[in-house]
């Protein structure tokens, strides 16, 4: 509900339309949500269990999905959301089939790919949330150890969101000045200010979250309405999000990984090709190869 509340505070559509398979709680959710309205910029909010309510949709945002089971591998839990993928895309595009989607479900990468393969709709209309979040926790963790704030700070973290996400160093400034510039050892193993231990912090935040609270929700909830902002409102943003890559970078795989990405009415209308260096480059391959040995076992 995170997504749905910091849409609503940014008045962003007319209408809003929720769907879950918890026929209870949804009713639940949206009677509390109504009842709220009048202190929100969006007088329509709908829910029904199944997708005929969000027919015409301009936008359709996924948060669905099964989550890991003690034990379990990547590949099974992709498998379970698989299934699931194919049902819920399919009536989607049955009753908006002209709508782009932010794709927020995890493994997010992967199923940025699968919601493509299955919905048949242009690349440029499927965006997964990727490292959008990424970007912001390093950005503003950038912020903290300066001193000063979050917005001041540029930095991207771009390839498959999570664990093996890659933190672009050479891109890292403060007022247009490039912090490689001040310390030529910036975020490596020689760094005696260990601006590395910045990228750890980005990795271990969530899980460190769900240990404390047992699940994440608002700062997802608030990148993804910022996603939504610059498509609804065709701002043409730089986002950093997951979208198909083959060709950037060497990336030879038929896999999506963030990179910085304009977003506006039509989806993804450009991409910024940010100027990495070669271990840089290497961390985004490997990261496209291992996706790739994932979704080869697919049946999509």
């Amino acid at each position: 509900m995170a997504c749905t509340i910091s849409i609503l505070i940014r008045g962003l559509s007319d209408e809003l339309a929720l769907v879950d398979v918890n026929e209870g709680r949804l009713k639940g959710e949206t009677m509390d949500l109504q009842h709220g309205s009048l202190f929100v910029k969006m007088p329509k909010i709908v829910s029904r269990k199944d997708y005929q309510v969000t027919a015409n949709s301009n936008l359709v945002i996924i948060t669905a999905g099964v989550r890991q089971k003690k034990g379990e591998t990547r590949l099974d839990l992709v498998q379970r959301n698989l299934a699931i993928f194919k049902l819920m895309i399919s009536d989607i595009m049955t009753h908006s089939p002209n709508c782009k989607m932010i794709i927020v479900s995890n493994p997010v990468d992967i199923l940025t790919y699968v919601t493509w393969k299955l919905s048949g709709i242009p690349q440029n209309r499927v965006i997964g949330s990727g490292c959008n979040l990424d970007t912001a926790r390093f950005r503003y963790l950038i912020g903290q150890k300066l001193g000063i704030h979050a917005g001041s700070c540029q930095g991207w973290v771009l390839g498959e969101h999570g664990d093996s996400c890659v933190p672009v160093w050479s891109s890292v400034s403060v007022a247009g000045v490039p912090l490689r510039d001040l310390n030529a050892q910036l975020g490596t193993d020689q760094d005696p200010e260990r601006w590395k231990d910045i990228h750890k912090e980005v990795v271990s935040s969530a899980y460190e979250i769900i240990r404390m609270k047992g699940y994440t929700s608002w700062a997802i909830g608030l990148s993804v309405a910022d996603l939504a902002e610059s498509l609804l409102r065709d701002l043409r943003r730089v986002h950093p999000v997951s979208t198909i890559v083959k060709g950037l970078y060497g990336i030879r795989e038929e896999v999506a990984l963030s990179v910085p990405c304009v977003l506006g009415a039509d989806g993804i209308t450009g991409l910024v090709q940010v100027k990495l260096t070669p271990e840089e480059e290497a961390r985004l391959k490997k990261s496209a190869e291992t996706l790739w040995g994932i979704l080869r076992a697919l049946e999509v």
